[in-house]
């Protein structure tokens, strides 16, 4: 497995900007399809983003699309989410997540992190 843990997460207004690292340790980093998903107070869990392997193929949730984008540094066994022209409904804990398999399913994902706040405010 790997090991991994978010931060960059914070307080900013509707419309701010924010970027979360995910560094992940263990081995085989470039082996795992990378993902990020959230989950707001009183909801489940939802799909973010994902990565495949290589770095080149992404696949968003609409709500997010055209705003977040999902980027990993092999060498640096990290992967990003940089988020632009944030909204109060993307105030949630945000978790970075491994698996085996390109999927928008929490479950293809064996590994995740602890969480990292993010609060957006009007």
């Amino acid at each position: 497995q790997v090991q991994l843990v978010e931060s960059g997460g914070g307080l900013v207004q509707a419309g701010g900007s924010l970027r979360l690292s995910c560094a992940a340790s263990g081995r085989a980093f470039r082996r795992y399809v990378m993902g990020w998903f959230r989950q707001a107070p009183g909801k489940e869990r939802e799909f973010v983003a994902v990565l495949n392997l290589s770095g080149v193929v992404t696949h968003y949730a609409d709500s997010v699309k055209g705003r977040f984008t999902i980027s990993r540094d092999s060498a640096k066994n990290t992967v990003y989410l940089q988020m632009n022209s944030l909204k109060v409904e993307d105030t949630a804990v945000y978790y970075c997540a491994a698996g085996d398999r390109y999927s928008s399913s929490s479950a293809a994902f064996g590994s995740w992190g602890q969480g990292t706040q993010v609060t957006v405010s009007s």
